[in-house]
């Protein structure tokens, strides 16, 4: 498991203590194993939605908001911890993440820039034992669970400081899995936000295909109706 959890303890039985011992030192060693690679994920939700014309963070796609989807998708992936960055329309938004294992952190900043907010909840995770972070937007909702748990896996294969998404072979975007050795350059990064970090380390980095359509971002009002309609034919 990506999130940290180790695997049961397993009940002494009378008359095989050292069958027992050993599947508690196998036990303990994955245990080691997974928190090696606990992976964060720091998720942008601080916008003030200026082009959609209401907050986009509030509307409902499939009966939750996109806020609340976004916070899920990470949390289903078994990210750990997710850390939801919020900004404009705080108390709304974080109300929107009642009963999720998430943890939200205010950027009072975040009117200079997305990356105050990359730099806040990068902050957050840097006093936690995660080995990495990705960083993903809340307001692209056809990233799935599955698309994290592969970025993590390419990270895991290859070891690279950086797993990047690319979009129909041309396009990239988030989410952008970080290692811890860039932590400080994100904290440090202007408003080009993580795309100088990415230059700077792209013969290092890994990438990781998808279509062209899971880029689509909430932008728009026309991009909500052209989501809240993919989503409903995917059932």
């Amino acid at each position: 498991m990506i999130n940290g959890a180790g695997q049961p303890e397993v009940a002494e039985t009378p008359g095989r203590p050292a069958a027992d011992a050993t599947r508690r030192i196998a036990n303990a060693t994955r245990h080691d194993a997974n928190a090696a690679h606990q992976i964060a994920a720091v998720v942008l939700a601080a916008g003030a939605s200026t082009r959609m014309g209401r907050n986009k963070l509030l509307l409902e796609l499939n009966g939750e908001t996109v806020a609340r989807r976004a916070a899920r998708t990470a949390i289903e992936a078994g990210l750990d911890p997710v850390i939801v960055v919020t900004g404009h329309a705080r108390e709304a938004v974080e109300g929107e993440l009642h009963g999720l294992r998430c943890r939200s952190v205010f950027n009072g900043e975040h009117a200079n820039g997305t990356h105050t907010s990359v730099a806040a909840g990068i902050g957050v995770v840097e006093r936690t034992a995660s080995a990495a972070a990705i960083v993903m937007l809340a307001d692209m909702p056809l990233v799935s669970a599955p698309m994290l748990r592969a970025l993590v896996e390419r990270y895991e294969e290859s070891d690279a400081p950086l797993v990047a998404s690319r979009y129909g072979g041309e396009v990239n975007a988030p989410p952008i899995l970080y290692d811890r050795r860039l932590f400080g350059e994100l904290r440090d990064m202007d408003a080009r936000c993580g795309r100088q970090v990415v230059r700077r380390h792209r013969h290092e980095a890994v990438e990781v295909e998808w279509s062209a359509e899971a880029a689509r971002d909430l932008d728009h009002p026309a991009d909500y109706e052209w989501i809240r309609q993919a989503l409903a034919n995917d059932g």
